[in-house]
């Protein structure tokens, strides 16, 4: 251990030493390699903590392993990440853009492994998530933490993580592109001449590390053996369209059932109640178990032997089996991953998305099929609705196209492929204007985007900005005791506030001008008097977006800011103003730099 830490401080030394641009090429090289290490390590521990239990246990046993399995696993990584993490590590990709937005793009160097372990616990037991979310955090947290070795301000801080995230996709499915674009869609990095050179080194660097370690083995391969038919557009234009709902429905389920667990306050019910939604779905619904992965791939090779459930013999119809069965998996798949999350486990929303995406081809294919057209071709469905139900829920068409397109090796499915994420992106973004990542962090002002501005804003601390060296006044001070400030203020603002701190009202100099020469009404007029209430406050919890609203609101230039109530000080929509000219002169002579 003492030899590693050795090897790495001169290497991190050595990188330092180096020109910016050299900087960021090596770091992007190294933080490629390790995170495809992670990725690696994930699938492996995730494989053998699945067979630990398998063997262990005996699956066979039936509705008792499903019953029992998955809230185990739930309780073990609960109490993992209590009492050995200490920190919450849910949500892995909504946690690296708040830190984007937030935390100067500065991730804890926890973040590396535990959300390796975490996962590995929650999916190898059987919970319904993805490994995809906790290994992003976990690329992100190396690219994160080598940068902040380097020396690396926040633009480059996060174009690192933004690295480790890309190198995580790629070396977990090996697939380079899908990394790119989901760290340029997802993560709303810049595409610039800076970005998309450590971009290319990280995602390339990763995969080929993953294939060296792995060979051919991955999350999710196929090879498509139909070629598109140019007839069959007007079913996927159908396809694009039904995902698209489907996408609207997993968002906004995934955010009710989360509203709705944290309804329930103490910890221990919650986790009882979410392990015990999670078993009953799996016992109704065996391919609820785990990731999803070897579901999907039956449903690539029309097996659907894993679709065997206790309602099979209530159907004499094959078809029509298939077509219930998967047409309630679409509706309840999310309610799964939602209670494996919300009951202490650690995973995504990336392979669920996949997975209700499969079956949500399966389902047009088997429906369309047997009204319209015969023809339709199964495989090309599956993997299109995968594409479609990514692109609507994510809002990342590009990441969907492109991930298809490696996992099956080819071409042959383009045009169906963007057909079905345009659609399905248009229709999702007709009911939801944020992706399932995005939504919550943008209703708190907290969303780093494309958008230069917005961006800035978002990443800036306006408290920062707020002036809190005012003289203040009490409310029942004589027009004399103000003048007597005023002598000694070169300020024209004067909170007024009690004993306690609360705001009540303001004093300016323009208001008490013609009548602070009056030394006869000193005695006689009191703050209370001649106080005004400001058109508006500002409270210390909200964004700075809705600061700038109240600002657009109330046309004001200066309004107080209070903390629960009670007086914090003033901010000016001035020094806001100055301070976004500052990062944005920041940013554009950082561009400068690398370029």
């Amino acid at each position: 251990m003492k030899a590693i830490k050795i090897i790495s401080g001169r290497i991190i030394e050595f990188i330092s030493g180096l020109s910016l641009r050299r900087k960021l090429y090596l770091g992007s090289f190294f933080v490629g390699l390790f995170s495809a290490l992670a990725a690696v390590i994930m699938k492996n521990a995730i494989h053998f903590t699945a067979g630990f239990v398998a063997e262990h246990f005996n699956p066979g046993k039936g509705i008792l392993f499903y019953i029992v399995i998955p809230p185990a696993g739930l309780i073990l990584t609960y109490f993992f990440v209590k009492y050995i993490v200490k920190d919450d590590i849910s949500h892995g990709v909504s946690r690296i853009l708040r830190s984007f937005s937030k935390g100067k793009s500065y991730l804890k160097a926890h973040n590396i492994w535990s959300p390796i372990v975490a996962s590995s616990i929650t999916i190898g037991f059987g919970g319904s998530v993805g490994a995809e979310a906790p290994i992003v955090l976990s690329g992100s947290a190396i690219g994160s933490n080598i940068g902040k070795k380097l020396g690396l301000s926040y633009r480059y801080l996060t174009l690192l993580a933004g690295c480790g995230a890309a190198g995580a996709i790629a070396g977990i499915f090996k697939a380079p592109v899908a990394g790119i674009i989901f760290a340029i869609e997802v993560l709303m990095l810049d595409m610039t001449l800076s970005s998309i050179v450590p971009l290319l080194i990280s995602t390339v660097t990763a995969a080929t590390v993953a294939w060296l370690l792995m060979g051919n083995s991955v999350l999710l391969s196929f090879t498509l053996k139909d070629t598109f038919n140019i007839k069959d557009i007007p079913w996927y234009l159908v396809l694009g369209l039904f995902t698209g709902l489907v996408a609207v429905w997993f968002t906004r389920i995934t955010l009710f059932t989360e509203r709705v667990y944290k309804l329930i306050e103490n910890r221990t019910t919650r986790i009882i109640t979410g392990s015990l939604i999670l078993g009953l779905l799996i016992v109704l619904f065996p391919p609820f178990f785990g990731e999803g992965y070897t579901s999907i791939m039956g449903i690539l090779k029309e097996d659907f032997s894993g679709f065997n459930t206790i309602f099979k013999g209530f159907f004499s119809d094959t078809w029509l089996y298939l077509l219930v069965i998967s047409g309630v998996m679409i509706l309840l798949k999310v309610v799964a991953t939602s209670s494996t999350n919300s009951a202490g486990g650690v995973g995504g929303v990336f392979a669920p998305i996949l997975f209700t995406g499969a079956i949500a081809g399966l389902f047009a294919s088997l429906l369309l099929g047997k009204i319209f057209n015969p023809g339709i071709p199964a495989a090309g469905f599956v993997l299109a609705g995968m594409a479609g139900l990514m692109s609507g829920a994510m809002h990342a068409p590009l990441t969907a196209i492109f991930l298809i397109i490696e996992i099956t090796g080819g071409y042959d499915l383009l045009i169906p492929l963007i057909i079905t994420s345009t659609v399905s992106f248009i229709i999702s973004r007709r009911f939801t204007e944020y992706s399932i990542y995005h939504i919550q962090l943008a209703s708190r002002g907290e969303l780093v985007t494309h958008d230069k501005d917005k961006a800035i804003l978002a990443i800036m601390d306006w408290t920062r900005e707020i002036e809190n060296d005012l003289i203040t006044i009490r409310p029942e001070a004589i027009l004399g005791e103000l003048v007597r400030i005023i002598s000694k203020s070169n300020r024209n603002i004067f909170p007024v506030v009690d004993e306690y701190r609360v705001f009540e009202g303001v004093v300016m100099l323009d208001d008490v001008r013609e009548i602070m020469f009056d030394a006869s009404m000193y005695d006689k007029i009191t703050m209370r008097d001649i106080m005004k209430i400001p058109p508006s406050y500002i409270d210390l919890s909200e964004n700075v977006q809705v600061v700038m609203d109240t600002f657009e609101k109330t046309g004001a230039w200066n309004l107080p800011v209070l903390d629960k109530g009670l007086y914090a000080g003033y901010i000016s929509r001035s020094r806001i103003f100055s301070a976004y000219r500052d990062m944005l002169v920041e940013q554009f002579s950082e561009e400068q730099n690398i370029n």
